[in-house]
């Protein structure tokens, strides 16, 4: 019997590594594996829908919900999580001191619905007292001009949106003070080249990215996984044998970083750093499926994605997944 074949636009990670050699394959497909940056995926999937299989913005998703029907169908697989505390950038002389001193200051943001600056405007609101609607955000390339947002967005009149001067980047306007801040899931190029008017606004990341974890229990997602709705629609059983796949993949790669007899990345300090996740955030700390974790994760995005007015109203975590990825059999 033949295979279904099937292209998965994915980021070159170690939780997908087992899909993209064939390590791991998935039921009944073939999948050939495109590792392409996570900015050139999501943008041909939202335009142009090329893949059958993809990596999506989780913010870009629930964005699509609103079409009818949605042109994809996520599962509950998560490439991509981070705490997002080292993404907020500000000029030295903006007078930032602070969280809480971003109220009425001009923020940048690369787009408005990116799903890390979804997070950390949701974080600053809940956390700093920093409402959405107290700065000015604007929008535009981070280290190249012309940037658009991927999805088309209608906010409400009490979000300040407003696009950078023609020609210039937000890098180039954060370094000059032409935005007081930006938030970015990329490090901007000053702040990499050392340049001294630039910092981050949290000066110790990993203690501030603890103490929200310890206090919430929310492990930012970034990333979903989606199948083309045509294709599950005409093949509804790839859900769950791509979910079983992905889920294998994770694991392993999971796994496999407690290896101290050589280590897989050029970390010095990987093994008791895991360790240290580990006793912070669970054996299983990069769980895939709807569970109590992954499911409060989940309802503080919706909440947030709904208060900055980029959902018309706030979705219920199940209502993001494949029916078929939410249960199992059991003998």
């Amino acid at each position: 019997m033949s295979r279904l074949r099937l292209t998965l636009a994915c980021g070159d990670y170690d939780r997908t590594r087992a899909l993209a050699e064939g390590a791991v394959r998935p039921d009944g497909i073939d999948l050939t594996c495109l590792r392409l940056p996570v900015e050139e995926t999501f943008f041909r999937m939202m335009r142009h829908q090329e893949f059958e299989v993809a990596e999506l913005s989780l913010s870009s998703y629930v964005l699509s919900l609103r079409q009818d029907p949605s042109p994809f169908v996520a599962l509950p697989v998560f490439p991509s999580r981070m705490f997002r505390h080292s993404s907020l950038y500000v000029h030295r002389d903006a007078g930032v001191d602070s969280p809480a001193d971003l109220r009425g200051k001009r923020v940048g943001t690369p787009e408005y619905q990116l799903t890390a600056c979804v997070w950390m405007r949701g974080v600053l609101a809940d956390e700093y007292g920093v409402p959405v609607d107290s700065v000015e955000h604007v929008t535009g390339g981070q280290e190249a001009t012309g940037r658009p947002e991927k999805a088309g967005i209608d906010l409400p009149e009490s979000i300040r949106l407003t696009r950078a001067p023609e020609g210039r980047t937000l890098s180039e306007l954060l370094a000059e003070g032409g935005i007081d801040a930006l938030c970015t899931p990329r490090v901007p190029s000053p702040f990499a080249a050392g340049d001294p008017r630039v910092r981050r606004l949290f000066p110790d990341v990993v203690a501030a990215e603890q103490d929200y974890w310890s206090r919430t229990g929310i492990f930012p997602i970034m990333h979903v996984a989606v199948v083309r709705r045509d294709v599950y629609e005409r093949h509804p059983w790839v859900a769950q044998s791509l979910y079983k796949a992905f889920t294998a993949a994770k694991d392993a790669a999971r796994d496999a970083l407690y290896d101290t007899s050589a280590l897989r990345f050029m970390l010095p300090w990987l093994i008791p750093q895991l360790e240290e996740a580990r006793e912070l955030l669970g054996g299983d700390f990069w769980s895939y499926g709807l569970d109590e974790a992954n499911r409060r994760t989940l309802s503080a995005f919706l909440r947030y994605h709904h208060e900055q007015g980029l959902s018309a109203r706030e979705y219920r975590p199940e209502e993001l997944f494949a029916p078929e990825t939410l249960e199992s059999f059991v003998i």
